[in-house]
């Protein structure tokens, strides 16, 4: 198991937030623990710190942005809801691993709310680039007009001395503006430049770069189109989480840059099996998600079960090593969307149920 530590000013944990391992490889002599002079807020941070490695340690969690947000959101006290379920998970002496954190995650209101939050701010900053280049492009054709007019004017003109004075500030005029033209030309290029990377932001951000799939924020706004459009039609709509069996194994026998080729493999045959009818996406991990558009949750079990038997019929081989995989399985769990107003709703019953597959035997497809 790789461990990552963290060293705050090189000073020892406190033991009681050591890991088990950490504590029998420590002499029995403790030195006792002295904080640098500081500020209670800067020992309430190193506090933490040790705490979140520690719990990161404990669980032989992945060491990910997305995890220490949600372990420091717990820890911290700063979102109650994931503190009071770290402790009741702790309590009822359940396991936390990588897949109940994803679920909190997906439970989780404020996520949609901070994608609706990007989404909004995307869409103000793409209506200004808009906006800009066609001021830039009106700007550049009122100077022209006023240049050729101006110009016409200059050239009608005699030249006496009287005027000589007049004729060398037009002609400065003139320069100027096309100094004016040049930089509100160059000013629109720059912006449809803007525009045109933001375009690819957007659709980079929606995807996942191991598989290409759809990524899981890619997901979460198609389930609430998706969701709005069913109900409004009045059409079933139901999602299953796919998890791959023993995946971990995998990774340890045959290495990670192995694994990532079985998950390619896994987003390869979903997406074969899956049709127009489907969404397919990465949501994490070896964690895929799908919506069924038009099928309830049982003809989506169906559907989803066919595809289990046919990944699972598979035989693959590690091109590497010429060592075999041997059967590649998913666990699956199917809720029904529109069987209620709430889509948090689905997504917790479609958990439950992949629970459930993976604790009656892995290899199947349960319904929530």
């Amino acid at each position: 198991m790789q461990l990552a530590v963290i060293a705050i000013d090189n000073m020892p944990f406190p033991a009681r937030f050591r890991s088990r391992s950490a504590r029998a490889l420590t002499p029995q002599a403790e030195v006792p623990t002295v904080y640098a002079p500081g500020t209670r807020a800067e020992e309430a941070r190193r506090l933490l710190l040790e705490r979140i490695t520690d719990f990161i340690t404990r669980n032989d969690l992945t060491v990910t942005a997305h995890n220490l947000a949600t372990i420091c959101g717990g820890l911290s006290g700063s979102h109650p809801e994931l503190a009071q379920a770290f402790a009741a998970r702790e309590i009822a002496g359940e396991p936390i691993d990588q897949r109940w954190l994803d679920t909190l995650a997906r439970l989780n209101p404020d996520g949609g709310t901070r994608i609706a939050e990007l989404e909004t701010l995307m869409d103000k900053l793409e209506y200004g680039l808009m906006r800009f280049a066609q001021a830039a492009r009106s700007a550049q054709t009122e100077t022209s007009d006023h240049r050729d007019a101006l110009g016409e004017q200059i050239e009608a003109m005699a030249s006496p001395s009287d005027i000589a004075q007049v004729l060398d500030l037009s002609r400065a005029m003139l320069a100027r503006i096309e100094q004016v033209e040049t930089a509100m030309a160059r000013s629109q290029a720059e912006t449809e430049q803007l525009r045109e990377n933001l375009a690819k932001a957007r659709m980079e951000a929606d995807v996942d770069h191991l598989t290409h799939l759809p990524n899981r924020r890619a997901f979460e706004r198609r389930l609430v189109s998706a969701a709005t459009e069913a109900r409004t039609k009045g059409e079933p709509l139901s999602l299953a989480f796919c998890d791959l069996d023993h995946f971990k194994a995998i990774n340890d026998r045959h290495g990670h840059e192995a694994g990532d080729r079985v998950l390619c493999t896994m987003a390869s045959g979903l997406i074969e099996y899956a049709g127009d009818s489907f969404f397919v996406a990465r949501h994490g991990g070896e964690e895929f998600v799908l919506l069924f558009y038009g099928l309830d949750k049982e003809a989506a079990r169906q559907r989803l079960d066919a595809m289990r038997a046919a990944q699972a019929a598979r035989q693959l081989l590690n091109r590497e090593t010429g060592q075999p995989f041997g059967r590649i399985t998913f666990s699956a769990g199917v809720a029904e969307v529109t069987e209620d107003t709430d889509n948090r709703s689905a997504l917790a019953r479609a958990d439950a149920a992949l629970y459930r597959a993976k604790q009656e035997g892995r290899n199947r497809v349960v319904v929530g």
